[in-house]
């Protein structure tokens, strides 16, 4: 699985610098690091799953808890190299959607691949030296009519919003500008084409 991950990786097209970039590092890690599915790890695999309504112009945000801040669900790959597999049970486990399918949109369905900075926090009480997750970012489609629910331990809401609204509510600036209005920029170049 950890092959057919770099190989999707690897001919994933870019939309832009940033992704272009990350890119590489991931490949680099996943080559040169046969630990980087380990959160033990300084930098390692992660993945978000970008979740949008069937109209493609709501998404689902939980409000997380560590980063004070609306945002996008995803979690840590802890030793499993499925990414898509750990996105749509991170996305069960934060907000109780269990009938979300992923859009298929490329190699191994990846949607979006970021270098994510993490400052060092308290989680259950104990400090997180500040560490970078190599993410990958699927997209799903969600019904909004299925039942939400927060995850106390990780999130302290859940909620459908306009898609500008990410952007929005979000109070981290390199997430909101470089991040979310990327995904909103692609997403609306998929339903372009």
């Amino acid at each position: 699985m950890r092959e057919k991950l770099y190989a999707d990786i690897a001919a994933f097209s870019p939309f832009n610098e940033q992704e272009s970039a990350d890119q590489q590092v991931i490949l680099g890690a996943l080559r040169e690091n046969p630990k980087c599915f380990e959160r033990s790890e300084q930098a390692h695999m992660a993945c978000s799953i970008w979740t949008v309504d069937p109209t493609t112009t709501r998404t689902l945000l939980v409000y997380h808890n560590i980063y004070d801040s609306w945002s996008w669900i995803g979690g840590h790959a802890d030793g499993e190299c499925d990414l898509q597999a750990v996105a749509l049970r991170e996305l069960q486990e934060e907000t109780g959607v269990a009938n979300a399918r992923i859009v298929e949109c490329g190699p191994g369905n990846i949607y979006s691949l970021e270098v994510l900075t993490v400052a060092g926090h308290e989680k259950r009480g104990a400090y997180v030296s500040s560490h970078l997750h190599l993410n990958v970012t699927y997209l799903a489609i969600a019904d909004p009519e299925e039942p939400i629910r927060s995850k106390p331990d990780e999130n302290s809401g859940v909620r459908w919003v306009p898609l500008e609204d990410a952007i929005r509510l979000s109070t981290e600036p390199w997430i909101r500008e470089r991040i979310y209005r990327k995904l909103i920029d692609k997403l609306e170049a998929v339903r372009r084409s």
